[in-house]
């Protein structure tokens, strides 16, 4: 006799509720349909369904997207990097208080205080037949910021290496809700053959017809709810023994969107907005941003970070403001509309042959006219590179060369440590090798760019 299963997912949404009236609408459907045919089925979400650019998770710090997860019946969810650092550590430690579905997260723990209840390495279902299927979550090691936080991520091979034998005696299969990235979970395929099904996400990966790595079913849908995930498998209750296992990515553009699940959204998106309307500051006059331009706004942000950080010099780029403020109040609404990034802001050291790497770069037009999308930045462009603490005299030949760099009246000096504040993206990537390789690095949590950003009106 033979067992068909099948398990819808969604992985990084990043709060794009867009295409949630879809997403649900399909698996209502599909729910409709196997409820017809006596199959069975489950919902799972593979993290980074929280993203603080969304009023939603802003104002709801995440426990909107978990009343939307409830209402479309999931059953296991595991966690994302947007879930784990994005959150301060109380807000993280109560997100799933009133999940009505499981969140599974193996190489997670809380180092401030108990472990809340809801967190466990991995959940076991069990079909009508008694296949039992264990369902394991694992996020990225992102171990200097959880450790800001007062949690404690664990590294992912260690904790499978200790733990797939007992959930091989517990489970018929054996399901990795995986945020770790397209890499990752490769190299678990190769290694841990005990492991049936990979659902990816992390790094955006998009797997149309899945993917198998040594007899490991590997399957992705991208980011943003473009796409969801569909797995179907065929469990022979005889031999016990899985024969059959498909994936697909279903992309949602053009599926029939439920019109509850739409009114759902706005209700949730009314609440958040609600808690979002904080006054700020009064502006006697509107302030405006110009993404290749100084402007007093920019300029009095930066300054802010560098003294937020105790910093000699602070650089951000002008495309983290993404709106003009108006003549009036000022609510934190406005303030998440016009810097809705989850980025933190970071100190690093500098020597100053490094400090001068690092402004000539910022002063190249191939940089400011990046389209950046990830690493926290949710705006467009990064646009021009805004300093505070430092004067710089440029070449007045029609390009843009630097000519002089001064800090404090004097010349930069190359064998000096000068403390450096950025954003957080600008240790990523490619983009400033100084600073991404710099030893010494301080991630300020769980403040944002936009409280520096609220601090700064104030005053």
């Amino acid at each position: 006799m033979k067992e068909k299963l099948y398990f819808y997912y969604t992985s990084d949404l990043h709060s794009h509720f867009e295409n949630w009236p879809q997403i649900v609408g399909y698996f209502n459907e599909k729910k409709k349909k196997h409820e017809k045919k006596g199959e069975e089925y489950w919902l799972f979400d593979n993290g980074d369904h929280v993203d603080r650019f969304h009023p939603i998770a802003e104002g709801l710090m995440g426990k909107g997207n978990v009343e939307l997860l409830n209402e479309a019946g999931y059953d296991v969810a595991t966690i994302g990097n947007n879930e784990g650092i994005t959150l301060a550590s109380e807000d993280l430690h109560s997100l799933y208080d009133h999940a009505t579905f499981r969140v599974v997260c193996a190489n997670l723990d809380c180092k401030s205080s108990s472990s809340p209840a809801w967190l466990k390495p991995y959940h076991i279902l069990e079909s009508k037949y008694g296949t039992k299927i264990g369902v394991l979550g694992l996020t990225a090691p992102f171990q200097a910021f959880y450790q800001q936080l007062g949690w404690d991520v664990l590294s992912p091979f260690d904790i499978l290496d200790g733990i797939i034998e007992e959930l091989r005696n517990q489970a018929d299969i054996i399901i990795l809700l995986s945020h770790l990235g397209i890499n990752e979970d490769e190299e678990i395929a190769r290694r841990y053959s005990d492991i049936d099904i990979i659902i990816g996400g992390h790094t955006h990966h998009l797997f149309k017809n899945g993917e198998y790595i040594d007899g490991a079913l590997l399957t992705a849908a991208g980011k943003h709810g473009t796409h969801l995930g569909e797995v179907a498998v065929e469990w022979n209750i005889d031999t016990r023994h899985l024969e059959k296992k498909e994936a697909y990515a279903i992309p949602t553009e053009q599926l029939k969107k439920d019109d509850g699940v739409t009114k759902k959204v706005k209700e949730i998106r009314s609440k958040a907005v609600h808690e979002l309307g904080t006054p700020v500051a009064y502006l006697r006059e509107p302030l405006h941003i110009a993404w290749f331009h100084d402007t007093p706004l920019m300029n009095r942000l930066t300054e802010q970070l560098r003294l937020w950080t105790s910093a000699d010099i602070a650089m951000l780029n002008a495309g983290v403001l993404l709106d003009h403020l108006s003549a009036g109040e000022i609510t934190y609404e406005d303030i998440h509309r016009i810097c809705p990034h989850p980025m933190n802001p970071c100190l690093v050291e500098l020597r100053g042959d490094e400090l001068m790497e690092v402004i000539r770069a910022a002063h190249t037009k191939e940089l400011t006219e990046i389209r950046l999308k990830g690493f926290g930045f949710r705006g467009e462009v990064i646009g021009k590179m805004v300093f505070a603490g430092i004067d710089i005299e440029m070449d007045d030949d029609g390009e843009e060369h630097v000519k002089h760099v001064t800090f404090a009246g004097e010349p930069i000096d190359y064998d000096r440590t000068y403390r450096f504040a950025t954003a957080d993206t600008f240790t990523f990537g490619r983009f400033f090798p100084e600073i991404a390789y710099s030893k010494t690095k301080k991630y300020f949590m769980p403040e944002l760019l936009r409280d520096l950003l609220s601090e700064a009106l104030k005053s």
